[in-house]
């Protein structure tokens, strides 16, 4: 996949959105100095459990929609307060983690 330090700077990054804030792929990867590389962040929180345990439901893509096999990301998403529009999509005016 990628080189195991890349893969520690990104989860060290998603270990810092609070609890009821979400980040986007694209945040992640401008934060982990990569801003170009929002497709490798989805990859890199693919696999993330084989690392530990990182907050990955709080990362969402840029219009707040929700991982496409990620059950679960929602109603952990709601257990933080994180709010829903009418499509679905987090409320990312009132949720997107200022970072």
């Amino acid at each position: 996949m990628t080189d195991d330090r890349l893969v520690y700077e990104v989860l060290a990054v998603v270990g810092e959105i609070p609890a009821g804030k979400v980040a986007t792929y694209g945040q992640i990867a401008r934060l982990a100095g990569r801003p170009k590389n929002s497709r490798l962040i989805g990859n890199i929180l693919k696999y993330s459990d084989q690392y530990g345990e990182y907050p990955c439901h709080r990362v969402v893509n840029h219009a707040g929609r929700l991982a496409p096999l990620f059950h679960a990301q929602r109603s952990l998403l709601e257990a933080e307060g994180v709010r829903f529009d009418h499509r679905g999509h987090v409320r990312m005016q009132d949720f997107q983690w200022d970072a």
